[in-house]
């Protein structure tokens, strides 16, 4: 009786449901029996919701919050199928061909319009960088064209956490093209939902659903990003895609930028070929690293306010936007390529709100990650009984995540 109230109580509160795809989903949740759940899970996620910052150009979409919520639903749920009796892996960028230990030096002679935040002249962080595959099967081999991540965790940075954790570290993502194929919730949603459908029939007929949702730009957006072949991740350019602010809410000078890092020196190399091993990017690595390694840390302010912080399909032309060294990313002579370190980046979790005031995301696609990424890596370590603690500042590493009994694990690659 409890339960029929409940969900009598839920299909009566659920009723102003509009045919919105995000509405729909969390109606077929309350549908399910889950209302409970459903409702105090999107309380909880529009409660905490990210506030645009109207006076820097950001605006809400109609049905944002929803859309996301039920975006990070339908990652959930996929994730849920996919590796029912496995370990559960990234929904994007599960691949990993290697954490890596860094040092993010900050330029020490930085212009009062750049030295902000994080980036305070002669600074020094340690540093754990990600790179991977985006593709979301993990076993793809890295010679096939695909979008290839960098995500840098930096150690040990002063100021309170845009995230609701007890962490002094910062997250910085980006991915080897500069714009993202989606600007709209809604058309993310659709996406999101056709990749992840178990219908054969949607399958079939995803690249012309693709192409509704997101339109020519956008597909264009996604075959330049998914056809990338490269030789080293180290070699590899990176771009934010979606833009940040630089400087504090009540900074009178604060404006939105993009970041990017680049090797410190031009490279000249050819991308494998067709009879590569399958994971010779993480051997690639792994041998360039025998040596040490550079790489430059680059921001690109927002001259000209004609620049949308909400159009994420939009690149932000360098004529118009030049890009400005920040930092110098130094990789010491290392080896990592162990099981151990090979499962602590299993474990690492990475959110662009996890971050300064100073640094805040800005536009749809970063409000919506905050509550998408909290959702999907809550969902990962609860599942995987990962630590939900971040690496410390003064070790670099995390604490130890006891297997649970009669546990046994190989290391993912």
């Amino acid at each position: 009786m409890l339960q029929e109230a409940a969900n009598a109580r839920a299909a009566r509160g659920w009723a102003i449901c509009s045919k919105a795809l995000a509405y729909t989903i969390v109606c077929l949740l309350a549908l399910a029996g889950d209302a409970a759940r459903a409702q105090t899970d999107f309380k909880l996620f529009r409660d905490s919701y990210p506030t645009p910052d109207v006076t820097i150009g950001e605006r809400l979409q109609p049905q944002e919050i929803e859309n996301a919520f039920a975006i990070s639903e339908v990652i959930i749920a996929s994730l849920g199928r996919r590796f029912a009796d496995t370990l559960i892996r990234r929904d994007a960028h599960p691949k990993a061909h290697g954490c890596v230990k860094g040092e993010f030096a900050i330029e020490p002679d930085l212009t009062p319009d750049l030295a902000k935040g994080a980036f305070q002249p002669g600074a020094r962080y340690r540093a754990w960088v990600r790179f991977s595959n985006g593709n979301e099967d993990p076993e793809r081999p890295d010679g096939e064209g695909d979008g290839r991540g960098m995500a840098i965790k930096l150690l040990g940075v002063p100021g309170d956490n845009l995230l609701a954790e007890d962490s002094s570290n910062m997250d910085l993502i980006m991915i080897s093209h500069p714009t993202f194929f989606v600007n709209d919730l809604d058309d993310y949603l659709s996406v999101v939902s056709t990749v992840n459908t178990t219908s054969w029939l949607r399958r079939t007929a995803a690249p012309l659903l693709m192409l509704r949702d997101i339109g020519v730009r956008g597909l264009q957006i996604v075959l330049q990003t998914t056809r990338l072949r490269i030789s080293n991740p180290l070699d590899t350019r990176y771009w934010s895609m979606v833009p940040y602010r630089l400087g504090e809410a009540t900074d009178p000078d604060r404006t939105a930028v993009k970041f990017s890092s680049r090797p410190c020196s031009p490279v000249q190399s050819e991308p494998a070929g067709d009879n590569a091993e399958p994971d010779f990017l993480r051997a690639a690595l792994s041998g360039r690293l025998t040596q040490g390694a550079c790489m430059e840390f680059l921001v690109q302010p927002r001259r000209d306010p004609s620049l949308s912080i909400e159009d994420s399909q939009r690149e932000w032309e360098e004529a118009d936007a030049p890009f400005y060294r920040v930092a110098s990313i130094l990789f010491p002579p290392q080896s990592f390529d162990t099981a151990e370190q090979n499962e602590f980046c299993e474990a690492l979790s990475f959110n662009p709100w996890r971050t300064r005031a100073a640094h805040r995301p800005l536009g749809a696609v970063n409000r919506a990650r905050k509550g998408i990424y909290e959702r999907v890596s809550h969902f990962r370590r609860e599942a995987n009984t990962f630590s939900t603690t971040e690496p410390l500042a003064a070790t670099g590493t995390p604490p130890d995540r006891p297997l649970t009994d009669g546990e046994t694990r190989r290391a993912p690659r």
